[in-house]
């Protein structure tokens, strides 16, 4: 029979691995929403700055497709207007045929552009936010400064610039420049989890590449929700091992009933083959009496017939009682063990004891050991063999009552020896006193207030009619120690 305690061990392991597990996967679930959150984000950064850069290169190719003509004198130039319309555009240069630019890299920008067929970057100050970007045509070039922040469609933006902990820069060429600063602490730590975006913008004239980056820390993750979680299962497994508890225990009982009424029939049975063996002597004496006196009667007077059908009636009584004696003791006899003989794992047997003796071992802080090298297969009668154990433990227990808790010791040993299975019970117990050893297995006799005296001469009566013995001595080191021998079944 399975150990209870090492079954609730294996209910708590399996609860702690489904808890953690739960607790694992909603932890997982809350990175993976937070990450497809960022990546989200990520993406509507890229198009809106993609959508931007675009434009740019539209308004250059704009200008160029309206080559201005002859203008008055003091006359403003049509794309100076261009900055009242964007106001990231910081400024519009030109080159008419003929002229130069002011700035070398503008002249350089040109000849790029010229070469690429599209519109080239000129400077690049990422530092403070500014770039400019060329277009060569014919008979004029243009130039746009452009403010990096300012071109940003703030009002499109999908996040929180001064709360998201989603920090964006637009790279190039070592240069950087940050568009929306995150949490900068929580990037420097390098605690919990990193997400990282990184794409080009969609204007070959501007490559600047996008990137975003998150560091999800653990307090992100969702505590209130795990925590239910945790507490959920624990509940489930407090109500699970109660059930299993009450379950084990009622098992328990019911065993222990079945194993109580076995007992008190044999203890019947023991008691009636006492009274049988008390009253058989004086009946057959009261027999032989009546039958002495009817023959000498039968000499007297005639007189005497009277005398001789009393006798005769004193005869009848006398057998009819033995009779009665006799039925009684049929009827509540012991079970004849060797007819239910069977193959029995006595390790297996002492285990079944000490699970149904659990909560007493329990009650006298004492913590039973067994010893079994390996499997001893006895011929025995399970039942019988279950009564045997549970008086020598009972016995035990009862025994260790008398002693400090710290120096209750109950050692259990199955093994072979000369051909047997053999059980030793052991207790640090005060031990069997020398008078009482030769007389311990006799019936009615007990050295306990109220006890019968009929356990340990049932048990030893009934490891016999299995063809085994129980002997007690005193143990090397104190206490009482029995000893249980049965055949074992491979040797027969």
């Amino acid at each position: 029979m399975r150990n209870t305690g090492a079954g609730v061990r294996w209910w708590w392991i399996g609860g702690a691995v489904i808890s953690l597990t739960g607790a694992v996967l909603l932890a997982r679930q809350a990175i993976d929403e937070q990450r497809a959150l960022f990546e989200t984000d990520a993406r509507i950064v890229h198009r809106l700055l993609s959508q931007q850069v675009v434009q740019h290169d539209a308004i250059l190719d704009t200008l160029a497709l309206l080559q201005p003509g002859p203008e008055a004198p003091g006359a403003t130039p049509p794309e100076q207007r261009l900055p009242a319309l964007y106001p990231h555009i910081l400024s519009v240069q030109r080159r008419d045929r003929g002229g130069d630019w002011p700035d070398p890299a503008l002249a350089g920008a040109e000849t790029a552009s010229r070469q690429h067929q599209r519109p080239a970057l000129a400077t690049v100050e990422l530092g403070s936010g500014r770039y400019r970007l060329v277009l060569a045509a014919e008979p004029t070039a243009y130039a746009l400064g452009i403010d990096l922040r300012a071109m940003v469609p703030w009002a499109e933006w999908p996040m929180k610039p001064e709360t998201s902990p989603v920090r964006v820069r637009l790279d190039h060429a070592g240069q950087s420049f940050t568009l929306q600063p995150g949490d900068p602490t929580a990037l420097n730590t390098g605690r919990g989890w990193r997400f990282e975006f990184h794409k080009h913008l969609a204007a070959q004239s501007q490559p600047f590449d996008v990137v975003a980056s998150r560091q999800m820390g653990w307090h992100e993750l969702p505590w209130g929700r795990m925590l239910a979680w945790l507490a959920a299962v624990a509940l489930v497994l407090t109500a699970l091992a109660q059930w299993q508890g009450q379950r084990a225990a009622r098992r328990r009982a019911e065993e222990l009933l079945r194993l109580g009424q076995v007992a008190r029939l044999n203890t019947l049975g023991e008691l009636a083959a006492g009274m049988a063996h008390e009253l058989n002597q004086p009946l057959t004496a009261v027999l032989a009496n009546t039958q002495a006196a009817q023959r000498l009667l039968a000499d007297e007077p005639p007189e005497l017939d009277t005398a001789r059908t009393a006798m005769a009636q004193a005869t009848a009584q006398a057998r009819r009682a033995a009779d009665v004696v006799g039925r009684l003791r049929r009827a509540v006899e012991r079970p004849d063990v060797q007819g239910s003989v069977l193959a029995v794992d006595l390790a297996e047997a002492v285990r079944r004891a000490l699970y149904l003796l659990e909560p007493e071992c329990q009650r006298r802080s004492v913590v039973p050991q067994l010893q079994a090298v390996d499997m001893v297969t006895v011929a025995a009668d399970p039942v019988a063999l279950d009564q045997i154990v549970h008086n020598l433990l009972m016995n035990a227990l009862q025994a260790l009552e008398g002693v400090d808790v710290n120096a209750r010791r109950l050692s259990l040993s199955v093994s072979r020896a000369d051909g047997q299975g053999e059980l030793i019970v052991t207790d640090s117990g005060p031990g069997l006193a020398p008078e009482v050893l030769p007389r311990l297995f006799e019936p009615f006799f007990s050295t306990r207030a109220g006890g019968l005296g009929l356990g340990l001469s049932l048990c030893e009566t009934l490891a016999s009619g299995m063809g085994g013995s129980l002997t007690a001595t005193n143990g090397p080191q104190g206490g009482a120690e029995f000893r249980l021998r049965l055949p074992l079944k491979d040797a027969e």
